[in-house]
């Protein structure tokens, strides 16, 4: 049987998917965090050989350790590099507050949908009221009232998810999968056995140390978004307007990015919950002028006694997770 070029290409990013899993499972019980919640699947991850970017491994644990005691607070972060399946990372498999950062795979599961049991969905107008988008909080497209009134297609609600973090969207998006419910299923159907969705923004966002609500773990979120990116979760054609969603996002100039030399491009996906704990996070899909691309996440809180966002963080993390991976000077 001749095997498709394109079935060539995608079949390293299965083997890939595996190996970062079990070098997050690793990096769980060590010195770059808490012990991990396992079950027999990522037990057996596990078990397979593990790319981990030794060499620069030892370098990211002592900077975050660093950066963390400055900071006051805790960095959960992940990279891979998807050119070798290498990866570093930092308390990879405790749990943070995904906040808005879900949305990108949100598009990922609307994506999916429309391409595999709904046809036709990305351009369905959907609608809402006025009073869930009040309601939502952050609804810079979906407050506005001409959208209202006319409503706008999935791909618009899609677009206006990812690159301004539209709140509203992103709960009329949620109720085309099945809800928060339906978020958590497509997770488990990406191979992330822990990452979930309990409620719609902005309650979300409310989280408190040791809470498991609306959590995610560095590194499988790093494997999610490498599975819809640059795997075989989406086709080619969604895999690309995934990334060019991701691409025109405005929100996070000052978090990734600002980590990453200028002529990079970068695709990302902030998150923002701000409160006591000053929640703040990043996950995004960089590529450097050549080469493949390499998956970043970012996860941040803070001690309760500095409640004031620090961007810097993230950017800080950011570079020194590329040069954990060899990516940069």
């Amino acid at each position: 049987m001749i095997e498709r070029e394109d079935e060539r290409r995608r079949r390293p990013w299965r083997r890939l998917g595996a190996a970062a899993l079990a070098a997050s499972l690793l990096f769980g019980g060590t010195a770059c965090g808490a012990a991990p919640e396992t079950n027999a699947a990522t037990r057996g991850a596990a078990s397979q050989q593990t790319p981990v970017a030794a060499s620069g491994q030892a370098e990211v644990t002592k900077r975050l350790r660093e950066l963390e005691a400055s900071y006051n607070g805790r960095i959960g972060a992940f990279a891979i590099d998807t050119a070798t399946g290498k990866v570093v990372g930092h308390r990879t498999h405790e749990r943070f507050a995904s906040n808005s950062t879900f949305k990108a795979i949100l598009c990922g599961a609307i994506l999916n949908k429309a391409r595999t049991t709904d046809p036709g969905l990305l351009d369905r107008r959907l609608h809402w009221t006025a009073e869930e988008a009040k309601k939502a909080g952050h609804a810079p497209v979906t407050g506005l009232p001409e959208n209202i009134e006319n409503g706008l297609t999935t791909a618009q609600l899609c677009h206006a998810t990812i690159t301004t973090s539209d709140n509203g969207a992103a709960n009329v998006l949620l109720k085309q999968i099945g809800g928060p419910r339906g978020m958590t299923r497509y997770y488990r159907s990406l191979g992330d056995p822990t990452g979930r969705l309990d409620r719609y923004e902005p309650e979300l966002n409310e989280w408190e140390p040791g809470g498991k609500l609306d959590t995610i773990m560095p590194a499988f979120m790093a494997r999610n978004l490498a599975a819809l990116t640059v795997g075989d979760a989406l086709v080619p054609e969604d895999r690309r307007q995934l990334v060019a969603w991701m691409n025109a996002t405005t929100t996070g100039y000052e978090r990734i990015h600002a980590g990453l030399p200028k002529d990079w491009t970068v695709g990302d996906k902030t998150g923002t919950g701000g409160g006591k704990y000053a929640l703040a996070s990043d996950i995004a899909i960089a590529s450097p002028p050549s080469g493949a691309p390499v998956i970043i996440v970012v996860y941040t809180n803070r001690d309760g006694a500095h409640p004031e966002i620090d961007n810097g963080v993230i950017a800080q993390t950011a570079s020194v997770l590329a040069r954990g991976l060899g990516k940069m000077p």
